[in-house]
């Protein structure tokens, strides 16, 4: 499979933190695709942003293989 047309269905994914994304951090997020869940290493899409364990998150952009830069899906 080419990478390029996996990241490009990456992005607007919904995931969910499973370790805290956050400024200096190199957090964890699940997202599903494929047909299954999987875990990717999570940066955040705006770089002062910090985002708990637990929060619903939109993949913004997929750097193959498997890290993703993601913002809160929704406000709190």
């Amino acid at each position: 499979m080419d990478d390029t047309s996996m990241d490009s269905s990456m992005v607007g994914l919904l995931g969910r933190v499973t370790g805290t994304v956050g400024p200096g951090l190199v957090g964890e997020v699940i997202v599903r695709i494929r047909g299954g869940a999987e875990h990717f290493l999570a940066h955040p899409a705006s770089p002062k942003e910090r985002i708990e364990v637990g929060t619903v998150v939109m993949v913004m952009e997929h750097l193959p293989p498997r890290t993703v830069y993601v913002t809160a899906a929704y406000d709190n």
